[in-house]
């Protein structure tokens, strides 16, 4: 595997009425819901998990700790900036901020790890 502290990834997000406080139910206004927020940041660790680790192997959430600080409206892009900070080749630690328009509106912890998808998947069937 290539994945090494200190690897930066970034990705980016235009914002839509789904993504919408009052559309997920988070509150009542039309703006990037923190739910949404935390999906892109997961979703740009995964993606940046994915393209290090080996077939058949995949990354899945297991904790999220991060600050919601500043709102971003609904139609403006979202740059998430993730560093891994710690890999032990089963659990992966990244640093994650959200950025809209120049100003940080997010940050924080991501944890996620390595799993097999076949096995992890008989494991939930089963």
């Amino acid at each position: 595997m290539s994945l090494a502290p200190g690897m930066r990834y970034v990705r980016k997000y235009v914002t839509t009425q789904q993504h919408s406080a009052k559309h997920v139910g988070s509150g009542s206004v039309e703006v990037l819901s923190t739910p949404s927020m935390i999906l892109f940041m997961e979703e740009t660790c995964r993606v940046f998990s994915d393209e290090h680790l080996p077939e058949g192997q995949t990354t899945v959430g297991v904790h999220v700790d991060v600050y919601h600080v500043r709102p971003a409206p609904i139609g403006s892009e979202v740059e998430i900036r993730s560093t891994l900070l710690q890999f032990d080749g089963k659990k992966l630690v990244f640093w994650v901020e959200a950025w809209c328009s120049g100003t940080l509106i997010g940050y924080g912890l991501h944890e996620r790890a390595v799993v097999d998808k076949e096995k992890f998947l008989s494991r939930v069937k089963g």
